[in-house]
């Protein structure tokens, strides 16, 4: 390495990614098995031996090795011999382990504010309308200035606001329950998947990830990705909100010597897969601008059409290894990848596509100008740190020895949209009993104040009238009027007798 420049691979020429040139992006492709690992882990050591802080996820655990100094196997001496690297040496690497599940490194959380709807979307797979329900519920959660820090704070609001639909219809617009139904549906989902541990506090600090250690070398930062690769949606857009963050947190720098960060993004297919328009927008935006605050991103995926052209054309600095021609669509495959390079004149490079050994890649570095350089073919040179996992008892050991354990450690769980909600319910439950007590209260004094009334009406009656008449008054007066009615019966008949008679 001469004039801070980083050597990266040897060929015809010595293949040097420029650090000034470093922030304007890159791209590591290649079919499974042909050296991509081994790419990004020299790139990495480059950048962390000129002081550049790296983050890199690491989905089958072989990046571990980056913490400790390579073995001087038969192989290496060869490859070492080969490309006539003089003065060679192993060593590892200044290392912080993260870990979303908190299992193999410190503990990564973020909230689900900081996450934001548009991301969160993404994660739960909604669509348009539910998407649209998602946003209404932060805006009335921020209108409320109610938290949304974990996913029960979120659960909390989305059921406050199905209750109180109609309450907010015509000031937000339509809240529909089946939407709703939906979201907390997939809620269940991502917290199986592990979002219950990863959204809460403490939120990851991005200007954690940007330290240098005592001798000057830049952090490496490795997710440990094995089991969070097992949830593809929450992989991708946990990336994607820390490179966000990094591009919201981060001052403006313009053009450095060197980055102030390195980000790899391994497996960036999954990023785009089924991306709504409106999110490969927000990736657009992040990728483009990021630039200007230091940081430079690499992409690592098997072919360069897994990236949406508005991105790969700002992918300057590219590394392709071998691709495999099987069918039609494969060989459809190299060529695109073939025409994303600057020709060499020297060779086909369609055809060398395919026949690269593993170790070898088709290299192309931005020069001083920025400008692509030609395509040479070139052997990547080999890691310092050791190729492959290391032991559990070392990855423990530098976990240990970490700074920032008592920062991330434990989590917090501080008052916010849940136990605001919480205690609202219980005062509403509490006020609705007192009030159901006073009713119920007042309808005792109600009848009590009835039956004293219908008492005192039914003493004036008695002492007003006649006193009740007894059993042998009954029976007499009831003889007496059978008696009265049968004497006038008779009278009648004889009156009416002497009249029929006198007028014959």
């Amino acid at each position: 390495m001469s004039d801070n420049r980083l050597l990266i691979a040897k060929g015809a020429s010595e293949q040097y990614l420029l650090p000034p040139m470093a922030n304007r992006h890159g791209l590591i492709t290649g079919a499974t098995g042909t050296g991509k690992t081994v790419t990004l882990q020299v790139i990495a050591e480059s950048f962390s031996s000129i002081g550049v802080p790296v983050f890199l996820s690491d989905i089958k655990g072989d990046l571990s090795g980056l913490c400790e100094a390579g073995e001087d196997k038969p192989k290496m001496q060869e490859r070492i011999q080969k490309l006539g690297l003089e003065n060679f040496s192993f060593q590892g690497y200044p290392v912080q382990f993260w870990d979303v599940f908190g299992e193999q490194g410190l503990p990564v959380r973020t909230t689900i504010s900081e996450m934001g709807p548009l991301l969160l979307s993404r994660l739960l797979n909604l669509n348009e309308v539910q998407s649209g329900v998602l946003n209404l519920v932060f805006r009335i959660a921020d209108d409320m200035g109610l938290l949304l820090l974990d996913i029960k704070d979120l659960k909390s609001m989305l059921a406050y606001v199905a209750e109180n639909a109609q309450e907010y219809t015509v000031e937000y617009g339509t809240v529909s329950k089946q939407s709703i139904g939906a979201i907390q549906r997939s809620l269940l989902v991502i917290e199986e998947q592990g979002g219950d541990i990863f959204f809460g506090e403490p939120a990851m600090d991005i200007r954690d990830l940007i330290q240098t250690d005592a001798h000057g070398l830049g952090t490496i930062n490795i997710l440990a990705s094995d089991k969070l690769f097992l949830a593809p949606a929450l992989y991708s857009t946990f990336l994607l909100w820390l490179l966000s963050e990094l591009f919201e947190e981060l001052p403006e720098v313009g053009d450095l010597e060197k980055p102030k960060m390195a980000f790899f993004f391994d497996e960036a297919h999954l990023l785009f897969d089924d991306a709504p328009k409106i999110l490969l927008d927000k990736i657009e935006q992040v990728v483009r601008l990021i630039r200007s605050k230091g940081v430079g991103v690499y992409f690592i995926t098997q072919n360069p059409i897994d990236i949406p052209d508005s991105i790969l054309g700002q992918l300057g600095n590219r590394v392709q290894h071998a691709l495999r021609g099987y069918t039609p669509k494969d060989q459809k495959a190299i060529r695109a990848a073939a025409e994303t390079f600057r020709q060499n004149p020297d060779f086909s490079v369609e055809q060398v596509i395919t026949e690269l050994g593993v170790g070898e890649a088709l290299v192309s570095f931005l020069d001083e100008k920025g400008r692509p350089s030609v395509v040479e073919k070139a052997i990547i040179l080999p890691p310092h740190s050791l190729i492959g996992p290391v032991s559990q008892q070392k990855r423990e050991k530098e976990y240990a020895k970490s700074p920032l354990r008592d920062k991330y450690e434990e989590a917090v769980d501080r008052d916010s949209a849940y136990e605001h909600l919480h205690k609202r319910a219980e005062q509403e439950a509490k006020l609705a009993k007192e009030l159901e007590q006073d009713e119920e209260e007042a309808r005792q004094e109600a009848k009590k104040a009835r039956s004293t009334s219908s008492r005192t009406n039914s003493r004036r009656r008695t002492t007003s009238g006649r006193r009740p008449a007894s059993m042998i008054e009954k029976m007499a007066k009831s003889a007496a009027d059978t008696l009265g009615r049968q004497v006038g019966r008779e009278l009648v008949r004889g009156i009416l007798g002497s009249i029929l008679r006198g007028g014959k």
